[in-house]
C-alpha cells in the first residue's frame, strides 16, 4: 500500500477515536526538507469541522499515531502541518513486497468495468502530420496508457478528416500538374506527395487571385471567383453527388496517404483500436437534431434552421443544422460521439485530444449531449494543449512551411547520433546496435521534452536542446536506466532474497519514499489527463537515484546485505523508471 493510503486510513482512526467524527477526505503533502518527516498532514481543512488551535489538533493526532501505529516513529506541528516521521521497518516491509511485482504501480482493468474511448492525431488527408501533430498525438497516446495502467478499460481512436474543400485542392491539383505521379514514380511517400500538391493548389490559386486583381477585381471578390477555386467546389458537389471517376480518384490519393500516415505512426510508436472516416460521419447527427427537437432542446427558426440557445449556461445560441438541412460541425460530432457508444457499448466517457483553439466548441458539445441525456456525457474531457512553437516561427501548411513529422523524427535521431559520437561511449557497438540506439535517444528525447510540459502550455521546442545528456530530458533519464542495468550485468552474486534488518541510509530511505509515490502519481496523472506528472516524477526518481549512487557505495559495499540490498533497490529504480517512460510511449536502451 502506498504511504498516503496507510497514513491516510489511520488518520480517519484518529479523528474517529479522538473527536467521534468521520473524516472523508485528508489532505496530505511531501514534508519539507528543513522539518524532520516523511509525509506531512495539512491540519487547516480539519478547522472547519473541529474548533480548536490547528497546533494541538496537530499534537493529539501526532500522538494518537505514535501510540497506535507501529511505523510511526514520531512526529513534530509546525503551525498547521503535522509532520509524521515513518520508521525503516515500513519501507523494508514496503520494499520486499514490491521488489519482485513486475507490475508495481499499474492496475489491471476490470474487464467489466466502464470504458473510456481517447481520440487523438485525427489528421487531414490532404497534407503529412507535422509538429503539431507530434504533440497531439504523443499527448492522446500517453494519456491513454496512463488511464489504462491506473485500472480503466480504453480504446484509442481518431477521425480522419478526408473529405471537403481542402482534400478536393490537392486532388485537382494532382490532376493538373501532377502527369500521373504516383509514391512509386516519385520516392516520395504518399502523405508527402498529396502535401506537395495542396501547396502546388495554393501557389497556382494565389497567381489567378493576382491577376484577377491586377485586372481592376476586388481582393475579396478575385478570391471567390478565382476559376482554380471553383473547380475545386464543383469537384466536391461531384464527389457528394458520388461521381464515379472523382470518388476514384478521391479512394486512390487518400489510400496514397493512409500508407503514409501508418508509417509515421508505427514510428512514432502510436497505435489506434478504432479509425472513424469524417467521409462516413459527416452525415451522422442529424436524426439526434429530430430527436432533440421533440425533446424541446432545439428549436427551429422560420427559416427552417436548428438552434439550440445555450445563454442561460453562459454560452450563446448555436446553429445545430443549416436552413437547407445540411450539417455543421457540431452535428457530426454529436452524431459521432453517439456512433461511438454504439459501436462501444461499455464505453462510459471520452477523451478528445485537440488543440485548445477548440475550447469552445468542446464546451459546447458536452453541454449538448449532457441536455439530450446521455449519462456518459458526464464523463466527457477535452484535453486541451497549447500549439508548439520553434524557434523559426509558426507553421503553414498551405505554404509549405511546415515542421513535417517524419524529418522532425529524423532530424532527431540524426541529432542524438551527433552527440552520442561527441561522447564517445559506443566501442563495441554494430552498426546496426548504434542506429537503433540513436532512433531510442532521439525519439525519447523529443517525446520526453514534449510530454514534461503541462499540456495547457505552450511549448517552444528546441531539438539540440532536449538530446542533451544533463538535465531535465529523456537521454539523461535514459542514461541513468542504462547505467542501472550495467550494474546489475557486474553483479556476480545471488541478489533475489527478500532482506530484514536491513539499517537504511538516509539516502536509501529518501529513494524508497520516491519508488513509495509511484502508484499514486499514476494515479493522479489519470486523474489529471497529465502525462507531465509522470515525466517529471521519473526525473525526481533518477535525480533521487543519481545522489545515492554517488553517496552509497553499492558494489562496492562490504556488508554482502547493504551490496544485495543496493542492487535489489537499482534494479526496482531501474524497473520503475522504465515502466514510468512506457507509460510515456519512450522506450529504455539496455546499454549506452
Amino acid at each position: 500500500m502506498a504511504l498516503s493510503n496507510f497514513i491516510t486510513s489511520h488518520i480517519q482512526q484518529a479523528v474517529k477515536d479522538l473527536f467521534d467524527i468521520t473524516l472523508d477526505k485528508v489532505e496530505l503533502q511531501a514534508t519539507r526538507k528543513d522539518f524532520e518527516g516523511d509525509i506531512t498532514m495539512v491540519i487547516f481543512p480539519l478547522l472547519k469541522i473541529i474548533k480548536g488551535n490547528p497546533v494541538a489538533l496537530g499534537n493529539k493526532i501526532g500522538q494518537y499515531l505514535q501510540d497506535n501505529v507501529a511505523v510511526v516513529s514520531g512526529y513534530n506541528v509546525v503551525s498547521g502541518f503535522l509532520n509524521i516521521v515513518i520508521s525503516d521497518s515500513y519501507y523494508v516491509d514496503f520494499f520486499n513486497q514490491i521488489k519482485d511485482d513486475e507490475n508495481f504501480g499499474i492496475v489491471t482493468p476490470d474487464a467489466q468495468g466502464k470504458a473510456i474511448m481517447v481520440e487523438y492525431a485525427s489528421p487531414n488527408t490532404n497534407k503529412p502530420l507535422h509538429l503539431g501533430h507530434v504533440r497531439n498525438v504523443l499527448l492522446g497516446y500517453s494519456v491513454a496508457e496512463i488511464l489504462k495502467a491506473s485500472g480503466t478499460k480504453v480504446y484509442k481512436t481518431q477521425v480522419i478528416n478526408d473529405r471537403g474543400i481542402h482534400i478536393c485542392k490537392s486532388m485537382l491539383a494532382w490532376e493538373k500538374f501532377g502527369n500521373g505521379e504516383t509514391p512509386e514514380t516519385s520516392g516520395l511517400k504518399g502523405d508527402k506527395l498529396v502535401g506537395k500538391y495542396y501547396v502546388e493548389f495554393d501557389k497556382a490559386y494565389k497567381e489567378q487571385v493576382n491577376t484577377l486583381v491586377a485586372e481592376g477585381t476586388t481582393e475579396e471578390e478575385a478570391k471567390k471567383k478565382a476559376p482554380l477555386l471553383q473547380e475545386a467546389q464543383d469537384m466536391l458537389r461531384k464527389w457528394e453527388a458520388g461521381d464515379a471517376a472523382v470518388v476514384a480518384l478521391w479512394e486512390k490519393m487518400n489510400g496514397w496517404v493512409y500508407t503514409g500516415f501508418d508509417e509515421s505512426f508505427k514510428n512514432i510508436g502510436v497505435d489506434f483500436d478504432k479509425n472513424y472516416y469524417e467521409s462516413n460521419t459527416y452525415l451522422l447527427g442529424k436524426d439526434i437534431v429530430e430527436d432533440g427537437l421533440q425533446k424541446g432542446v432545439f428549436y427551429k427558426k422560420e427559416d427552417g434552421s436548428v438552434w439550440i440557445d445555450l445563454t442561460p449556461d453562459g454560452l450563446d445560441e448555436k446553429l445545430v443544422l443549416r436552413s437547407d438541412g445540411t450539417s455543421v460541425y457540431i452535428t457530426q460530432d454529436l452524431g459521432t460521439a453517439v456512433q461511438r457508444v454504439k459501436d462501444f457499448p461499455d464505453v462510459g466517457g471520452m477523451v478528445y485530444t485537440v488543440g485548445n483553439e477548440q475550447d469552445y466548441h468542446f464546451k459546447v458539445l458536452f453541454l449538448i449531449l449532457k441536455k439530450l441525456g446521455y449519462d456518459w456525457a458526464e464523463h466527457l474531457f477535452h484535453l486541451s494543449y497549447g500549439m508548439v512553437d520553434l524557434p523559426s516561427g509558426k507553421m503553414k501548411s498551405r505554404e509549405g512551411t511546415v515542421v513535417d513529422a517524419d524529418d522532425l523524427m529524423t532530424e532527431m535521431t540524426d541529432t542524438a547520433q551527433k552527440i552520442s559520437e561527441e561522447l564517445g561511449k559506443l566501442d563495441g557497438y554494430t552498426d546496426q546496435e548504434k542506429a537503433n540506439l540513436y532512433r531510442i535517444i532521439g525519439l525519447g528525447a523529443l517525446k520526453y521534452y514534449i510530454l514534461k510540459v503541462d499540456p495547457k502550455k505552450r511549448i517552444l521546442f528546441d531539438p539540440k536542446e532536449s538530446v542533451d545528456f544533463a538535465g531535465n530530458t529523456g537521454p539523461f533519464i535514459q542514461y541513468t536506466y542504462a547505467r542501472i542495468q550495467s550494474l546489475l550485468r557486474r553483479a556476480d552474486f545471488d541478489y533475489t532474497a527478500p532482506l530484514n534488518g536491513v539499517n537504511l541510509h538516509e539516502k536509501e530511505k529518501e529513494l524508497l519514499k520516491q519508488v513509495n509515490q509511484f502508484p499514486d502519481v499514476v494515479q493522479n496523472a489519470a486523474a489529471t489527463h497529465s502525462p507531465a506528472l509522470v515525466a517529471n516524477y521519473v526525473y525526481d526518481l533518477v535525480k533521487g537515484y543519481n545522489s545515492f549512487y554517488q553517496s552509497v557505495p553499492v558494489l562496492g559495499a562490504e556488508a554482502a546485505n547493504d551490496k544485495i540490498f543496493r542492487i535489489q533497490l537499482s534494479k526496482k529504480v531501474g524497473d520503475t523508471i522504465k515502466t514510468a517512460f512506457a507509460l510515456l510511449g519512450i522506450e529504455v536502451p539496455e546499454r549506452m
